[in-house]
């Protein structure tokens, strides 16, 4: 079997996805553009939201806690790789090296991105994993309610998720917000 090659990638944007109501992470190579949409949940797409725009909070939240048990046991997150996807679900890595020692941890991408935009970590993805052609995200329909966004979960086949994003259109896509 092949060995895979992966691309460091940056996140693009966040956007909303039109016809499911489900929140898009869009990631882009960083010396292409190619990109990687995953679908994730409001609550993670609300964390690496809030990263990008530099909200913070008096208190921690959960990938800010995260970050800070990596920096207080004296490790340091080398990379996040997203790295396949199996029955509609990506699997990411996060490698983390405390001394002489990496310790890979198996993580949803979309924790891992929250977690390593505030640790300031590199991303990479899986070559397989990325389709040609970015995607310009538009205004998301403010009607739309988050809480009902994290009940609905998606059903599509591998076959089915890769056709709908061969013929994804930037209209299809909104922007999304916190």
């Amino acid at each position: 079997m092949p060995k895979s090659s992966f691309v460091e990638v940056r996140v693009q944007s966040l956007g909303l996805d039109q016809t499911t109501k489900t929140p898009v992470v869009i990631l882009q190579e960083v010396e292409g553009s190619r990109i990687l949409p995953i679908w994730i949940g409001p609550n993670e797409a609300s964390a690496i939201a809030m990263e990008l725009t530099g909200v913070k909070f008096s208190r921690p939240l959960t990938h800010d806690l995260a970050a800070n048990l990596v920096r207080g046991l004296g490790g340091v997150l080398q990379r996040v790789t997203i790295a396949r996807v199996e029955n509609n679900t990506y699997y990411a890595e996060m490698l983390i090296q405390r001394g002489d020692e990496v310790i890979a941890i198996d993580a949803r991408p979309s924790d891992s991105i929250a977690i390593a935009l505030r640790l300031r970590s590199r991303l990479f993805a899986n070559e397989e994993l990325l389709i040609e052609g970015a995607v310009d995200l538009v205004e998301p329909d403010p009607a739309v309610d988050l809480a009902q966004l994290a009940e609905q979960e998606p059903a599509v086949t591998p076959e089915e998720l890769e056709a709908r994003l061969r013929h994804l259109r930037p209209e299809d896509l909104g922007r999304f917000q916190p």
